[in-house]
């Protein structure tokens, strides 16, 4: 438990080389030197050199540590930060920020570009990022609440972390999360939350929805809930050991997305049912008016969310997967899914090739593997078109969802605030047993 507002390391740029920096409003270095405008943060010898934009030397050490003269008012940009990295929305953004920013090199040509802010100030960003800041107060509400406790909760579990189990040489079983970082809390791409700086943040929602959930926070117990949250569930969401290590919380429930209940998926019949129907769910919604109102710009491209097909040749697949994977499986012959979490989603899929045979997992992994750059869930049911030899001509995938699926489904959740329902029964309906408590 925490009984203080933490400040948050949120690294913008992870191992680069170089960086751009404009800086508005003095920030003060080390030695009480004031910098404005713009400058230039290269990787030198294992240290960080700055130098303005004469090319002129100003400061250089290991780690170097920017302070802003006037917190309120002044901020940095950097012009060239990636987002989306890997995913099919991937691009490059513009994006300012206010805090302290913290440049620490990590190998002869390498540094972290770092933001040191606030967590609620951070939060702000977050929230907006992750979904419009024109979306319904009580869902940015949800929102709030949801990334904080995940936040806190991962920082704590950051330190007892566990490396995964090492896997034999027919099976690949990874998965990624925060606790993987070093040097930082958290990255600020999809791989940990979104967080575009204060360029997103342009609601007064926004502010209420921080103001009104101050410290506020999901209690499981006597612990902080780590809190998951992702896109669209497909109508079921799932639990936490299809996409992590194989761990259990009460308050990470497979639960129906929706009033009326249905049975959790356990056979590829029952998947086969699910995934080919669009039954009735909070995230089921293709109304333009809800989603402009819910989703960021760049999220809008992507509207088949709920139910989806993708189709490939052998030929490209084999490439696709040859790639992602390292691994030559020779010619294609078949993808069998072993398990399934309650969602639908598989987190074991066997790679049958000429050549070689694997196993992989967990969701991520697969949906990397599958794609050029990710299938929107691994919650899919595979159809194989073969000819009379019985060679294959196609794979068709029919999936649905969008994200791992574990914890807040956040298109449902904005849907059921556009239906009338409090933050709190949004919490409730995802997050089963939690109860929330202020602890600051």
């Amino acid at each position: 438990m925490i009984d203080r507002e933490p400040d948050i390391q949120a690294a913008l740029l992870q191992h680069t080389s170089e960086a751009r920096l404009i800086l508005k409003g003095a920030f003060l270095l080390p030695d009480g030197q004031e910098m404005e405008r713009e400058c230039t943060a290269r990787a030198e010898g294992g240290e960080v050199l700055l130098t303005d934009q004469n090319g002129r030397d100003i400061f250089q050490a290991k780690n170097i540590l920017l302070s802003p003269a006037a917190p309120a008012e002044s901020f940095f940009t950097v012009p060239d930060i990636k987002i989306g990295i890997d995913f099919h929305w991937q691009r490059v953004q513009k994006q300012s920020f206010r805090g302290a920013l913290f440049l620490s090199g990590q190998s002869q040509t390498a540094f972290h570009l770092i933001n040191i802010v606030p967590l609620e100030e951070y939060l702000a960003s977050v929230i907006s990022s992750e979904m419009s800041a024109g979306a319904p107060l009580e869902f940015l509400k949800a929102q709030a609440v949801t990334s904080r406790s995940w936040l806190v909760a991962m920082l704590h579990r950051k330190k007892t972390r566990r490396p995964p189990p090492e896997n034999r040489p027919d099976e690949r079983c990874v998965w990624q999360d925060v606790n993987d970082h070093e040097g930082f809390d958290v990255c600020a791409d999809d791989h940990c939350q979104r967080y575009q700086g204060i360029t997103r943040i342009a609601s007064e929602n926004v502010a209420r929805a921080i103001g009104e959930t101050r410290g506020l926070f999901l209690i499981s117990g006597d612990q902080i809930c780590d809190a998951r949250y992702y896109k669209c569930c497909g109508g079921r969401t799932d639990v936490f050991a299809t996409a992590w290590e194989d761990a259990s919380f009460p308050y990470l429930a497979s639960i129906t997305d929706g009033r009326k209940q249905r049975a959790p998926i356990h056979t590829e019949k029952d998947a086969a049912e699910w995934l080919r129907t669009k039954p009735d769910a909070y995230c089921n919604t293709t109304d333009q008016e809800i989603l402009r109102k819910i989703l960021p710009s760049f999220d809008l491209e992507t509207m088949n969310f709920y139910r989806w097909r993708v189709e490939y040749p052998p030929e490209e697949l084999e490439e696709i997967i040859r790639s992602k994977s390292g691994i030559d499986f020779g010619i294609l012959q078949n993808l069998e899914p072993l398990a399934r979490g309650p969602s639908g989603r598989i987190f074991r899929l066997k790679i049958i090739g000429s050549s070689r045979t694997v196993v992989v997992g967990k969701e991520l992994e697969i949906r990397r593997l599958l794609s050029p750059s990710h299938l929107l869930s691994s919650a899919f049911v595979i159809t194989t078109k073969r000819d009379k030899d019985g060679a294959v001509l196609r794979f068709i995938f029919d999936g649905g969802g969008w994200g791992h699926g574990v914890g807040l489904c956040q298109i449902g959740a904005a849907v059921m605030a556009v239906k009338g329902h409090s933050a709190e029964e949004i919490l409730a309906h995802y997050f089963t047993g939690a109860v929330l408590r202020k602890l600051y």
